[in-house]
């Protein structure tokens, strides 16, 4: 046995007598044969290589009153709102650890055989804080072009990682995200390889996608997925929310960029009638993801409670204008 599978094993013996069996470290060193210290240091590791993933089964009230007030806004199904965290130093673990759960439980029953799933940080991030789920049944299929424009591969890409967790069979969807142009879109959307790919995707039978805004700080400009004149020409249109590669305005209409027609994934309107998780993390995003719940197509929302208190009062002040108008 190698070393760190050695290392691996002994600490997961020590997560279960500690978080399972609730002995104490000295009890624990006890029967492992080492000493106190170096069981601190064995849970540690399998803290820090994912051993051991933490589970809380309830929500603050407050936060489940924002749910109840998003749920009837916007007719969802469900509405989770992760607590805030105080500062924690990764913004997206509360929403990541919700969206995590949530997910497991719908990709569990035996009537979904296969899921869309899109990519970006916050849903790597949740799929990573997934409870461990083995279903090699389950197919999981790429809805968005999987590579950048300089046609390498996506780091967040979310795929390979729910993949990997569950011994499913993968779809990758070998285009990028972005076509450099309407013709070079057209082209990858004449392969058969891509539209058997793109029909196979229209048939999950659940859809999990992020929803992008278009700041400086974006996914889309941070991982240079668009250029600054593209990224200048959406911000002049006011399209505030990247929907499956197509951008929205704030009332949840398409947008009029050139963008748009370059996008080589499904169109958010391939998933309109289907289950359709979104997942949404970071107060710059109240924007975004209000305009993403205006087009109509989710039925379910993932979200942390800053951006959740952040989207009301933004909502509010929307309505205020409104009648003012």
């Amino acid at each position: 046995m190698k070393t760190g599978d050695s290392t691996n094993s002994l600490a997961v013996r020590a997560a279960w007598m500690s978080f399972i069996g609730r002995s104490t470290q000295g009890e624990i060193a006890k029967r492992l044969g080492v000493s106190a210290a170096k069981v601190h240091r064995l849970i540690a590791h399998a803290q820090k290589e994912g051993l051991i993933k933490f589970q809380v089964e309830a929500r603050p009230a407050e936060c489940m009153e924002l749910e109840e007030s998003l749920v009837s806004e916007f007719d969802l199904n469900n509405c989770i709102i992760a607590p805030d965290l105080g500062g924690s130093e990764d913004p997206f673990s509360g929403v990541a650890s919700a969206a995590g759960q949530f997910i497991h439980r719908l990709i569990s029953v035996p009537e979904v055989r296969r899921v869309g799933m899109g990519m970006g940080r916050t849903l790597l991030a949740s799929v990573v804080a997934m409870p461990h789920l083995h279903k090699p049944e389950l197919d999981v299929v790429s809805i968005s072009g999987s590579l950048t424009r300089r046609l390498s591969a996506n780091p967040f890409d979310v795929v390979q990682r729910l993949q990997m967790d569950t011994g499913a069979e993968g779809f990758y969807l070998p285009v990028p995200y972005m076509a450099e142009t309407k013709e070079e879109r057209d082209m990858f959307l004449s392969q058969r390889s891509v539209q058997e790919l793109l029909a196979r995707a229209r048939a999950s039978d659940l859809f999990v996608l992020g929803i992008g805004s278009v700041s400086r700080d974006s996914h889309l400009v941070q991982r240079r997925l668009i250029t600054e004149q593209e990224h200048s020409e959406l911000l002049s249109s006011g399209a505030c929310c990247d929907l499956l590669s197509r951008f929205v305005n704030p009332n949840g209409s398409i947008s009029s960029v050139s963008l748009n027609d370059k996008a080589v994934g499904l169109h958010y309107e391939d998933v309109r009638g289907a289950r359709v998780v979104a997942v949404a993390g970071g107060t710059e995003k109240a924007e975004a993801t209000l305009a993403a719940l205006r087009t109509g197509v989710i039925t379910d929302l993932v979200i942390d409670e800053p951006l959740a208190r952040d989207m009301l009062s933004l909502l509010e002040r929307q309505k205020i204008s409104l009648s003012q108008d």
